[in-house]
């Protein structure tokens, strides 16, 4: 193969790891929930590639012929959120957790924060983020304080009003936490919350920014990196991996940006590895616990596919995925700890392979090095072998 394009559908679980019960997530399954919830489920092309015949998924139809390989990967390491799930995709355990705040960050670290930035905040609790800038907007907009919350990830996050504090000294402010947020309060990743004034009601917007540590080891993008061949990272890849073995990287401002830069770059003549991360699943519908939301934006991805594969050249190959769950009908705000799909694709990949269920994410990882020639990843089993038809 030339080329990989792995999309990430963010947070499009599909039913409850074995260990689901010590994160509190027993009994989720985000995309079944959703298809209950929807009174009219159309995702055609997705139900093509063979989604529906994927081992654990019950209410999406299952056809005789797909045109796709299918399965479904179990996480090996320990924790549901995005940085683990990706670094796993892409070849990397977590197998101690980022540190979680879930009753707010220490006292003695926020006075020293506040001393570092020279001002007051507000908040220092676990919330959802759109709840949060509700109850303590008002008193942010009459301050200037800003709102720091977390939440069941290792995450700071640092929402603000652009008309209060202009979105370069917000992300000053995440820079200054990220310095500090080191040793024994080290979280996985500080976060930019930005949100403006829209007929009255506070909405975020597509400017938020990740600040993540850097990766624990070498992953499948410095192997292709090193060959020499791109890494072309879209929405928020580059700052999930702190830009490590990134060539060239694209900010979206939603997921249907996310596929137009996606199509554009599939249309460039290069070889190496297109990683895209489709955000607003897991941001705008799972956070908010909205199955309906959801469904609908999983309906306008799959309307999409068809551009995607039509902007695929005979060498490359297809993969879509998921880095964790975000069941909307699950108890809470926060990620889910699920199996994930995998779905694969091209001119010279056999149609109707059951992958079944695989042991991490990381076979993702493995399969891509195997695919594109480079070193192998330190984990992860390549499936290229079963699912190889034009080589």
């Amino acid at each position: 193969m030339k080329r990989v394009i792995l999309i990430v559908l963010d947070s499009v679980g599909i039913g409850a790891l074995p260990d689901a019960e010590k994160y509190g997530d027993k009994g989720s399954h985000t995309l079944d929930h959703i298809a209950t919830a929807m009174s009219d489920f159309q995702i055609p092309n997705l139900i093509k590639l063979g989604l529906g015949s994927i081992d654990g998924i019950t209410k999406i139809v299952k056809i005789q012929d797909p045109s796709g390989s299918f399965g479904r990967l179990g996480e090996k390491s320990t924790g549901k959120d995005t940085i683990t799930g990706h670094w796993e995709i892409a070849g990397l355990y977590t197998e101690v957790p980022f540190q979680t705040f879930p009753d707010g960050f220490p006292k003695e670290f926020m006075k020293a924060y506040e001393k570092e930035i020279g001002i007051e905040t507000l908040g220092n609790y676990a919330a959802s983020g759109t709840e949060i800038i509700e109850e303590l907007g008002p008193e942010h907009e009459k301050t200037g304080k800003p709102i720091i919350y977390t939440s069941a990830d290792s995450v700071f996050q640092i929402a603000a009003n652009t008309a209060v504090i202009p979105l370069e000294k917000l992300y000053h402010l995440c820079e200054a936490a990220r310095k500090m947020l080191v040793g024994d309060m080290q979280v996985g990743r500080v976060i930019a919350r930005p949100y403006v004034m829209e007929n009255g009601k506070r909405t975020r917007t597509s400017d938020r920014r990740d600040y993540a540590v850097s990766p624990s080891g070498k992953t499948i993008l410095d192997h292709v990196k090193e060959t020499g061949k791109t890494v072309y990272a879209i929405g928020k890849i580059s700052d999930i991996f702190n830009g490590q073995g990134v060539t060239t990287s694209v900010h979206t401002e939603s997921n249907m940006d996310g596929v137009d830069k996606t199509i554009e770059a599939t249309k460039k003549d290069f070889e190496g590895l297109i990683f895209t991360n489709l955000v607003d699943f897991d941001s705008k519908y799972g956070h908010r616990r909205d199955p309906v939301g959801y469904g609908k934006a999983i309906e306008d991805f799959d309307a999409r596919l068809p551009e995607i594969i039509a902007a695929m050249k005979e060498d490359d190959m297809l993969i879509l995925c998921a880095d964790h769950g975000n069941d909307p009908v699950h108890t809470g705000w926060d990620h889910t700890r699920e199996y994930v799909p995998v779905l694969i694709y091209g001119k010279k990949i056999k149609a109707g392979v059951n992958l079944g269920t695989r042991a991490s994410f990381a076979d993702i990882g493995a399969t891509i090095a195997e695919a594109l020639n480079t070193e192998k990843t330190a984990i992860g089993e390549s499936f290229l072998q079963l699912i190889a038809g034009g080589y």
